[in-house]
């Protein structure tokens, strides 16, 4: 018997045409076969170039669940993801790409998990040996820098294929930022999570939207709105600088002033210069640090990020 809940199935696209067509005919195969839930699938087009609104437009015209937000111009997969999470309307939405490396083939295994009491379900990709090992290496370290600096930890290998039970999708949409990356968003919502890995296939047609550029863009955006460490580095470098710089210092005003230079080093009113320049810049970063710490406030309060999260709330009479 039908339970009636509502599944959002939430699909940003850019230029892809050639790929909307089989991606429906898949999704078409997997929700027959789920025919307890009820089904809206959205389509959010990007500012495509080529034929994929007409495409879109198409499926909407001949199918009553299938919907589609057109943006004006292209702003970028994270703000189309957001799009679709902010408009729809599913006890659970499912985000997934269109370029069938996210297989619909799992979804199945998305909702048991959710059904089970799961709230995040993501998915994880197993190892893909068709990335180049620049792409590789460069995640690595992403994920080992972003790890160490952030207090919300990112999972590897961990993609934008997810699952949101509604009361996370209402969280998420009380986020504010502009500059964000959805998947650190909701692991920093928390809340239960399951994972699904699975076995990423081949991009059916095209060329991936997501340059090499537009990664560390990404990347560098999610340091700044995740980690207020690159902002305190400076602070960090002035301390270290002022300490090292200072206690040479010292060590060179008794070696030349009280043990007459007996040590045979001769420090040249070069090198003294020198050091006094250094104590002075630590001194110039530290004060860059002070100011950080007030900026970083600044930027807390700006991107209005809520103060907690409550899952559930029980009135205790």
């Amino acid at each position: 018997m039908p339970n009636g809940k509502l599944i959002s199935i939430i699909i940003p696209v850019y230029n892809e045409e050639k790929n909307i067509p089989p991606l429906f005919a898949e999704l078409q195969k997997t929700i027959t076969d789920l025919s307890q839930y009820a089904w809206e699938i959205i389509f959010v087009n990007d500012g495509s170039r080529d034929g994929t609104l007409r495409e879109i437009e198409k499926l909407a015209n001949e199918n009553s669940n299938v919907k589609n937000l057109d943006f004006s111009r292209n702003f970028g997969k994270e703000i189309a993801t957001t799009a679709g999470i902010n408009h729809c309307q599913g006890d659970a939405c499912l985000m997934m790409d269109a370029d069938l490396q996210h297989p619909p083939s799992v979804i199945p295994e998305f909702l048991e998990k959710w059904e089970n009491g799961a709230e995040v379900v993501v998915g994880v990709r197993k190892k893909n040996n068709r990335d180049s090992w620049v792409k590789n290496i460069g995640a690595w370290f992403y994920y080992k820098v972003i790890n160490k600096i952030s207090e919300t930890n990112i999972l590897p290998n961990a993609t934008d294929f997810r699952l949101l039970d509604r009361m996370v999708i209402e969280e998420f949409n009380k986020l504010s930022e502009r500059n964000r990356m959805t998947r650190a968003l909701i692991a920093w919502l928390g809340f239960r999570r399951e994972l699904v890995p699975f076995e990423s296939p081949k991009r059916a047609y095209g060329q991936p939207s997501y340059s090499t550029f537009k990664l560390i863009k990404l990347a560098m955006s999610s340091f700044v709105s995740l980690s207020l460490f690159p902002l305190k580095l400076a602070g960090y470098l002035g301390i270290i600088i002022t300490l090292l710089s200072g206690l040479l210092g010292i060590f060179i005003f008794i070696e030349r002033y009280f043990i007459s230079d007996s040590l045979g080093m001769h420090f040249s009113g070069s090198a003294i210069l020198a050091v006094i320049n250094l104590f002075l810049i630590g001194i110039v970063l530290s004060c860059l640090g002070l100011i950080a710490l007030y900026i970083a406030n600044i930027h807390g309060e700006v991107i209005n990020r809520p103060m907690y999260i409550i899952r559930s709330h029980r009135v205790i009479k």
